[in-house]
């Protein structure tokens, strides 16, 4: 029975949204649900407020509304299980693979919503959940391969022992990792899985090879649970986890799997491990593996290293924990600060220490782990309790989270607004009550998960073994650093000697020698985390020897985990590095407890940047402040970036954000001055129009400003300005507009704000300098080409005077929804993407913007699907890419298949392209690039090493690249 439900904020458009899902219930059926809402309100209310607050379930119960009335209508465990037999038994019975498909699709719909009413409600606590989403995915899986192995046994391919049980004895065995493997699911999980088979063990026909014929049948089942169908998906799948994805197959042989990991695995795969459970296929024989891998999980000395390796995990997801102020909006309850993963941090580090000498920790599930610990005395009772009852809020937010669009996802709303929504949801009045509960079980997890590194052994431990005297090197010191990792211990102990000796000019001072002196052994153990010391030393030494005074110095000997975040910046990010170095004040910043906090939105950036070219008495001295401003906030988002505070996906919008208030600021302020000079002219109105990465809030540390400057003016008046200095109608807006540009791009004493690109305006560089939006109108109307058009759908007026504003818009609006030939527009794309891979080349992969299936395939794709359909459908007029597609796939334009890969493609390539520009100013991974690079990287595609990042950027690019040719080729015919 349901005992809870949500806060309905509008019960009347609440019952109006689900009396529209219901309309196809025939009389009876809705009599029947009456009753039941009758004699059970909660349930009623729980529906009301699934109706108001997930799109996805309402259109779960719209689309097939006889589901509502049979989970109500039964016990829910009752009914998971009828469920469950139904699927497995059409998967065993028929022989259309369609058929099978269906019935795992219905299935999986069904239970979801069955189980997200049954959480809602309060019948199933956090454990009944994930162990039900749990037998889903099992259920699924199990049914998938059942068929597809009772396919290749009726073409005689396999000879098993059962028909009736294909899977029995097989020799293929499916593994299930992370929280499925724990049984621990959350409700929009990917499932990952590993994929075992031995050749000698398979009974196959004579003539088939066993590493082909399980590959095929592994790309087979990731085929059926994954991929989108009328009646939707069923599971999203990750092969990922095996053994270097990037250059094995998607099943791999037991020997080839146990060899890699004798020989190489890392501590990250010990701590997935577990996890691992067999779920499908020969389970003996899955049984029998992760047997065979228990010497490499459980390590029969109590293995204190483990904490060092899991910290350092930890910290290329969020390298700095040293503030208290957790953020509610936008705040990742997975990954954030006082998330789900530091719970499981803490119990998985304590069971690789442990475990390999006490049995009885190697549980795989968070809770039960926690039980474990505390009664073998590695935790008190309290701090259990605590983490449980943190654990469990955390969950179940994160489930509301993903029940609101079935996405993958952890972040709560970034608006107010939204989370007032979304806190109504889960079952509070308002969002600040939800927030206060929030955040405190956040910095309760917080500050245990801090307290277990606290104990931990210290780097500093290596003090005694660091001497650096001034004359020579000494002998435990070079042990000590070789120890460390670095290759050259002795040009290693010099650097640090010529440093300690005075030699950079900030540490000519005893002080500040006394400040570094204390930070050396932390320093150098920082820097030997990114992967390669020696490296990373020479960045140091380039950073100190750049450094103008000792400012920052006494920061980083007061603060630690400042140091180690400027080992993480100069491994991972040089050039952000040579900023700080130049502008070693901005490190200020960063020891604001605020700063890690919600970023500055638009408001707040325009009252400080005010306030700071308000107090300026020259134009100069305001063109100085706004670059150190611009400087100052690029230097807070990299650092974001690269502490892992800031998702990369949301870093893009934080510099666009910056970049528009900038130009709203000084677009009034040289627009002013040009009024002063030059006076005005008779209705004369300016707009600023952002394109290409501006214009869809896209942008990147290195980004340049693409800019159009429209005008127009009272054409009855004179058309001369009427100040000291006059000017005529044209050549009035021509000259203003070279004054902001000059205020933009012009060298002061404090750099340059950015590079400005005009040649989008009508006739490029030929043309004039600002354009009369008459002119515009005509000119995209009659004269411009298919590029013309694609680069407009990325435009954004960001600054305008007045009215001015909308007749812009309506001229955009206008553009974008006139008739187009479409086969004419797709051929059109397709020579220009041609083009340009003649010119630029798209055999790297790792030049994530010219690669075939790369960045460029995807936006060219995104504006064909605007320009091909904004006539028939406006609403999917959008700037943003990733936007553009989404609205495609509610408008039925994409495939909801295609579009859930474009998707995740665009956050990929932009997620990465952010860190390639923050560290080394490029949109192509270098060949040498650093481990700490890499490992940046491979955090900002959501992967835990870069082997595994490079095969999910290969698969990702060759799905791209094949959706792309089938869309525009199909278009062109």
């Amino acid at each position: 029975m349901m005992r809870e439900a949500p806060v309905i904020h509008d019960a009347a458009a609440a019952g109006l949204r689900l009396s529209h899902a219901l309309e196809r219930l025939a009389p009876e059926q809705r009599e029947a649900l009456d009753a039941l809402f009758a004699a059970g309100p909660a349930a009623r209310d729980a529906v009301l407020g699934v109706a108001e607050g997930s799109p996805f379930l309402l259109e779960l119960i719209r689309s097939e509304p006889a589901r509502l009335l049979r989970i109500l209508a039964s016990a829910p465990s009752a009914h998971l299980r009828r469920l469950i037999a139904a699927g497995a038994g059409v998967c065993l019975a028929t022989t259309d693979e369609g058929e099978a498909m269906r019935a795992l699709r219905q299935m999986r719909s069904e239970a979801a919503l069955l189980i997200a009413l049954a959480d809602i409600g309060g019948a199933f606590d956090l454990v009944a959940v994930t162990a039900a989403l749990s037998e889903v995915a099992d259920a699924a899986v199990r049914g998938a391969l059942d068929f597809l192995l009772a396919d290749a046994a009726r073409a005689g391919r396999l000879l098993p022992q059962d028909m009736t049980q294909p899977a029995l004895g097989c020799g293929l065995a499916v593994i299930a990792m992370g929280k499925h493997g724990a049984r621990e699911l959350n409700y929009s999980s990917d499932i990952d899985l590993i994929v075992v088979y031995d050749r000698e063990r398979a009974p196959l026909a004579e003539e088939v090879s066993a590493s082909p014929f399980f590959v095929k049948i592994t790309k087979g089942l990731v085929r059926m649970l994954q991929e989108r169908t009328g009646d939707g998906y069923v599971l999203r799948v990750d092969l990922r986890l095996r053994p270097d994805p990037g250059s094995t197959q998607v099943a791999l042989s037991i020997n080839a799997a146990l060899d890699y990991y004798e020989r190489e695995g890392a501590t990250w795969e010990r701590a997935a491990y577990i996890k691992a459970r067999p779920v499908a296929g020969d389970l003996d024989l899955g049984r029998r593996y992760l047997a065979d891998l228990l010497p490499f999980v459980w390590r029969r000395v109590l293995d204190f290293q483990a904490i060092a390796d899991v910290h350092a995990m930890k910290r290329e997801i969020h390298a700095f924990r040293g503030h208290d102020v957790v953020a509610v909006e936008g705040h990742n309850v997975k990954l954030g600060r006082g998330g789900i993963r530091e719970i499981e941090f803490f119990v998985q580090t304590q069971q690789l220490i442990a475990g390999g000498r006490d049995p009885l920790l190697r549980t795989s599930r968070t809770l039960e782990a926690l039980e474990a610990l505390t009664a073998h005395r590695w935790i008190a009772p309290q701090v259990r309790d605590e983490l449980t009852e943190a654990y469990l809020f955390l969950r179940r937010v994160e489930h509301r989270i993903q029940m609101v669009a079935d996405a993958q996802t952890h972040e709560l709303p970034e608006s107010r607004a939204a989370m007032e929504g979304f806190a109504r949801f889960m079952g509070y009045a308002s969002r600040d009550a939800f927030a206060a509960a929030l955040v405190e079980r956040l910095q309760r997890v917080q500050g245990h998960y801090a307290q277990l590194f606290e104990d931990a052994p210290p780097p500093a431990a290596l003090d005694a073994d660091l001497v650096f005297p001034p004359q020579e090197n000494d002998r435990q010191t070079l042990a000590a650093l070789a120890r460390l990792g670095f290759r050259e211990p002795a040009a290693a102990s010099g650097i640090v000697r010529g440093w300690l000796a005075g030699g950079p000019r900030a540490l000519k001072g005893e002080t500040a020698r006394a400040h570094l002196a204390r930070i050396v052994p932390l320093l150098l153990e920082s820097l030997a985390r990114g992967g390669d010391p020696d490296g990373a030393l020479i960045a140091a030494d380039r950073f100190l020897t750049e450094l103008p005074g000792p400012h920052l110095l006494t920061a980083l000997d007061r603060h630690p985990d400042l140091v180690r975040l400027l080992a993480t910046i100069l491994t991972a990010a040089p050039r952000l590095g040579e900023t700080l170095a130049r502008r070693p004040s901005l490190a200020d910043a960063l020891l604001d407890p605020a700063f890690f906090d919600v970023l500055p939105d638009a408001k707040s950036l325009e009252t400080h940047l005010d306030f700071l070219l308000d107090g300026a008495e020259t134009d100069e001295e305001q063109f100085d402040r706004a670059r150190r401003f611009r400087q100052e906030q690029h230097v807070l988002i990299g650092v974001r970036i690269a502490s892992g505070t800031l998702p990369a996906a949301r870093a893009g919008e934080a510099y666009a954000r910056l970049a528009e208030v900038i130009i709203r600021a000084l677009h009034r302020r040289v627009w002013a001055r040009f009024v002063e000079a030059h006076g005005r002219i008779a209705g004369g109105r300016t707009a600023v129009l952002a394109m290409g990465k501006l214009g869809g809030r896209e942008m990147t540390a290195g980004s340049d400003l693409d800019l159009i400057v429209l005008y127009d003016f009272d054409p009855a008046a004179d058309p001369g300005s009427d100040g000291a200095r006059p000017l005529q109608g044209a050549q009035y807006f021509a000259r203003f507009t070279q004054r902001l540009v000059t205020a933009l791009t012009s060298l002061t004493n404090a750099g340059k704000l950015y590079d400005v690109d005009l040649r989008l305006r009508p006739s490029g560089r030929s043309g004039p300098l600002a354009t009369r939006l008459t002119s515009f109108a005509t000119y995209q109307r009659e004269e411009a080409w298919t590029w013309e058009h694609m680069a407009l759908t990325r435009a954004r007026v960001i600054a305008a005077d007045g009215d001015f504003r909308a007749r812009v818009e309506a001229v955009i609006c206008a553009v974008m929804r006139q008739p187009r030939d479409r086969r004419t527009l797709a051929r059109d794309i397709l020579d220009m993407r041609r083009a340009i891979a003649a010119e630029k080349g798209e055999g790297d992969k790792w030049n994530l913007k010219h690669a075939a299936g790369g960045q460029v395939d995807v936006e060219f794709l995104a504006q064909y699907l605007v320009l091909a359909h904004a006539e028939a459908h406006p609403e999917i007029v959008d700037t943003a890419t990733a936007r553009i597609l989404a609205h495609a796939e509610r408008l039925d334009l994409l495939e909801a298949e295609d579009a859930h890969v474009l998707i995740r493609a665009c956050r990929l390539y932009q997620d990465m392209t952010q860190v390639l520009r923050l560290a080394v100013d490029a949109h192509v991974v270098p060949a040498d690039a650093s481990p700490a690079l890499r490992a940046l990287l491979a955090r900002a595609g959501e992967m835990p090493d870069f082997a595994t990042l490079e095969a999910h950027l290969t698969e990702t690019q060759e799905k791209v690249r094949a959706i792309f040719e089938r869309i525009l080729q199909a278009g062109a015919t």
